[in-house]
Order: structure tokens, then C-alpha cells, then sequence
């Protein structure tokens, strides 16, 4: 996934700047080497960048591609996001063996995931499924499911179509029934602060509206100091008229307790939205939501 995501953004750097070249370097990170721990377990989301970030800030290499889901909130000192890639669309979809929707699955079916948000989500939707912790790529997942090891997977739509994966899907999760992560469905170019050859290279990449939408999330996402180990959902969309709405959810691991809050607000004050909205989800958010 992650090279198909830097050759995209490569052919795009190439088609917008047809007189440079642009090089991939692959750099494998802890978060791909370590297949078979929950990220809570191991050291957060962080895991999938942090490598890539040191080459960044030694010179190794001038732009970062990451699904912007995987990045933490603060980034290190010296490093920005350059770029917001048009969104794609952000919602999870359930993968079954026989295309059965999730309505339909039996009491007691195991359904795989690597997700606390996703976790949560279901437990809360369907108490009598059983959630199995599930980690690798997308054919390493799909495989287990083959194999009989789980009756579901839970997986984010997007990546299913980049993989050119979409006919597996049984069901696109709305919503309303399963909230997305934080910056799903979104690529983000890191690159060095004011790096002057870097910016204009970037600038015919960026979607302004998509960069509005992830910039309310993260400051939801960031207000709640949010992990891997806390459920958390956002999704900002674009409302007309150069507003966006914000929709956030603090959830219980177990899904039995739920906090929400929707907001309105004109794009340019996106992150006042997702602030105001974060501090609004965790006044009065107990010890079970992992507040004190």
C-alpha cells in the first residue's frame, strides 16, 4: 500500500513537473515490521512515520508520503504537511467470504480487526460479535479470511480500491453506522519546514477543501490527546457555501459507553471547529474513556 501511495504521488509530481524526475525510496518502518502486536501494545500510530521522519530531517529524502491517518497530531520540530491529496472516500467496509452484510452475520461470528475505533464501533452496533485482533496488509488479511480464521474483516474502503480490491467488499459501512478514523481516506505529503524548492513543487497537488476537512479533525483528534489506545472517530465534510460540518465521537474500548458532538463552521476556521468540538467531547468524559 504504502508504494502504491508513492508512486501516485510520484506520477503526480511527474505529470504536474514534466521536465523533473522524482525517485521513491522505500524506507521500512517499525509499523511494517511489526505484524503481530496491536499498535497500542507497541508504541501508537507513530510507529509507521517516525523513520521515514528522521530521513526527512537528515537529508535522506525531501518529501514523505503517508496515509494521514497514520500520522500523530504533532509532528517533530523542522517538519510540516506540504500537501493534502484530494480525499478519497473515507468510509470502512466489511469483507465477508459469502458477501453477507453485517445485519446478517450471526451471533458469536469473528470479525477481524486491528482498529480500538472499529472495535468499539461494532461491540456497540453488535454486542454478540466476536472482534478478533487482525494486523498486516491488506492480502495478508484477506488471506486469514480465506483461510477460516475469521468470518469478517473490517477494513477502510479506500484501501481495498487503491489494491484494486473492491469487488471483495460485502458492504460500505455509512457513516452513521461506522464513523471513520481521523484523516481517513487522505495522503499527505510531509516535507521540511520552509523549504523553499519544495513548496512550489507541491502546491499543484493540494486540495484546499480536503485540507480543511482533515485540519478540523486533527485538532478534534489533538484536543482529546488521542491514541491508539482511546476510540476515536471524525469526519469533516465539505457543507457549500465554503463551510464544513464536523461530526466526533469518544467512545468506550468496549463500545458501551459513547460521547458525540457535530459542528458547523466556514473552512478557514476548520481547526477552531475540531478544537472547540475535542474539548466539548472530553468535559465530563470519566475514567472509562480514559480521562481522569
Amino acid at each position: 500500500m504504502a508504494l502504491y501511495q508513492a508512486r501516485l504521488v510520484r506520477d503526480r509530481l511527474q505529470a504536474a513537473h514534466p521536465g523533473l524526475a522524482f525517485d521513491i525510496v522505500p524506507i521500512r518502518t517499525t509499523g511494517d515490521r511489526e505484524q503481530h502486536r496491536l499498535l497500542a501494545e507497541i508504541g501508537g500510530k507513530g510507529l509507521f512515520t517516525k523513520e521515514i521522519e528522521a530521513a526527512l530531517l537528515d537529508r535522506r529524502i525531501d518529501l514523505a508520503v503517508h496515509s494521514l491517518k497514520d500520522m500523530e497530531t504533532v509532528l517533530p520540530q523542522g517538519l510540516e504537511i506540504g500537501c493534502v491529496l484530494p480525499r478519497d472516500d473515507p468510509r470502512d467496509a466489511l469483507v465477508t467470504r459469502g458477501g453477507t452484510p453485517l445485519a446478517a452475520l450471526p451471533a458469536g461470528a469473528r470479525v477481524g480487526t486491528a482498529s480500538l475505533r472499529r472495535r468499539a464501533q461494532l461491540l456497540r452496533l453488535r454486542p454478540d460479535l466476536a472482534v478478533v485482533p487482525v494486523r498486516g496488509n491488506v492480502d495478508t488479511r484477506l488471506a486469514k479470511l480465506a483461510a477460516g480464521e475469521v468470518d469478517a474483516l473490517l477494513l477502510a474502503w479506500c484501501g481495498l480500491e487503491r489494491l484494486g480490491r473492491g469487488d471483495a467488499a460485502a458492504e460500505i459501512l455509512a457513516p452513521e453506522t461506522m464513523l471513520p478514523a481521523v484523516g481517513q481516506g487522505a495522503l499527505a505529503i510531509e516535507c521540511r519546514s520552509g523549504d523553499s524548492a519544495v513548496a512550489p513543487l507541491l502546491a499543484p497537488l493540494h486540495d484546499a477543501g480536503s485540507a480543511a476537512c482533515v485540519a478540523a479533525e486533527r485538532a478534534m483528534l489533538a484536543a482529546l490527546d488521542g491514541s491508539c489506545r482511546t476510540p476515536i472517530a471524525g469526519l469533516a465534510e465539505l457543507a457549500g457555501g465554503g463551510r464544513l460540518r464536523l461530526t466526533a465521537l469518544l467512545l468506550t474500548p468496549d463500545g458501551g459507553g459513547a460521547r458525540r458532538a457535530e459542528g458547523e463552521a466556514e473552512t478557514g476556521a476548520a481547526a477552531a471547529l475540531g478544537a472547540r468540538l475535542g474539548a466539548q467531547l472530553r468535559s465530563g468524559a470519566g475514567p472509562e474513556f480514559g480521562f481522569g
